[in-house]
């Protein structure tokens, strides 16, 4: 099986429901200021919860122009103080850039004010280059990219209403816990793209997610080996997964394939090590001409995003979430602006989730 998305026949009506939800970069465009960006995202995550969406998950970048996502337990307590119902959590936080005292702490402190709304997303991936890897390893606590399997425990310990127990020095035990009185823990969700992770999951009994929208190859495989590893836990009794996927959907396909193009170019630089400006608009997008070895990264993404009108795109989501047994899809809606959009809103990544609920939720 390839993890490219085929063109597929249009199905006939379904009263079969996907569960959606949104993994959010908080792009930055060369029109907007951080605050713009934040504000926009904002605006979407209202949007999302209004249309019955599952879950809004921010990541966790660092340096990057043209991304706003760098603190997710920040960015999590402004979402959900801005929507009612969706879930919010992060995917992820990059856990060798923290210490597990603290990210107990932070998401402890979420879900006692948002309860049963809170999401902790971990990865072992530093979202940030070797220079940034060096310099939080210099200037703050950070943990130890080999101990995370014992961090992702101990984490799951702290967060536990009884809190954790530690062995001091000499001898004797000492309460530790995240919060002082806990009355709901926010789930848990193990992140990765290789079989590490999904064999860590497994073998801890965690729901687990498989960055199919960064990494695309070998999508099922993985999976495969997460649901057959899988030994049930306390926590989960059954393996628990969905996808995460790329999209851009408009009301062409034509204008889907110019919104998604700002995207797909600032991927393809990322990839060939080129360096990384604000993202463009559709129209600095339309005027660019990439290098050769560029546009056949483009050429290659194109057969992993879902780049459509509403109902092809709902189509192709509909057989890859098939596929791999999944019942929910977390899209990433890669869409830009125009040069003249207000520069706090982001209206096709907006209309996208739109296009997307009318069809399949």
């Amino acid at each position: 099986m390839t993890d490219s998305l085929p063109d597929v026949p249009v199905p006939a009506a379904s009263d079969a429901r996907l569960a959606l939800s949104v993994l959010d970069l908080i792009p930055v465009r060369s029109t907007q200021t951080t605050a713009d960006a934040v504000a926009a995202s904002i605006e979407l995550a209202r949007r999302a919860d209004e249309l019955g969406f599952t879950r809004y998950w921010v990541a966790e970048h660092h340096n990057m122009r043209a991304v706003a996502s760098t603190n997710p337990a920040v960015l999590i307590g402004i979402l959900a103080a801005n929507t009612e119902r969706i879930r919010i959590g992060s995917g992820g936080v990059m856990l060798p850039n923290h210490s597990p005292l603290i990210v107990a702490e932070q998401f402890a402190l979420l879900e006692a004010a948002y309860p049963g709304r809170i999401d902790l997303g971990l990865g072992r991936a530093p979202g940030s280059d070797p220079v940034i890897t060096s310099f939080l390893r210099t200037s703050g606590t950070t943990s130890n990219p080999e101990d995370f399997p014992q961090h992702v425990q101990d984490i799951a310990a702290l967060l536990d209403a009884d809190g954790a127990a530690l062995r001091l020095p000499n001898g004797q035990m000492y309460t530790l816990s995240a919060t002082p009185a806990a009355t709901s823990v926010a789930d848990i969700w193990l992140l990765g793209s290789s079989e590490f992770s999904a064999r860590l999951a497994a073998r801890l009994g965690m729901p687990y997610v498989f960055a199919h929208h960064f990494s695309g190859e070998g999508t099922e495989r993985i999976v495969g080996l997460y649901r057959d590893g899988f030994e049930a836990s306390e926590t989960l009794k059954e393996p628990r997964t969905f996808l995460t996927l790329n999209v851009s959907v408009a009301e062409t396909a034509a204008e889907a394939h110019a919104a998604a193009l700002p995207q797909l170019q600032q991927m393809a630089r990322l990839r060939s090590g080129q360096p990384l400006g604000p993202l463009a608009t559709i129209e600095e997008a339309a005027a660019t001409e990439l290098p050769p070895a560029q546009q056949q990264l483009v050429d290659s993404m194109l057969e992993r995003w879902v780049i459509d009108e509403p109902v092809n795109a709902a189509a192709r989501i509909r057989t890859l979430a098939t596929t791999l047994g999944v019942d929910e899809v977390m899209v990433v809606p890669g869409l830009s602006a125009h040069n003249n959009d207000d520069p706090r809103t982001a209206p096709a990544r907006v209309r996208a989730l739109e296009l997307l609920a009318a069809e399949l939720l």
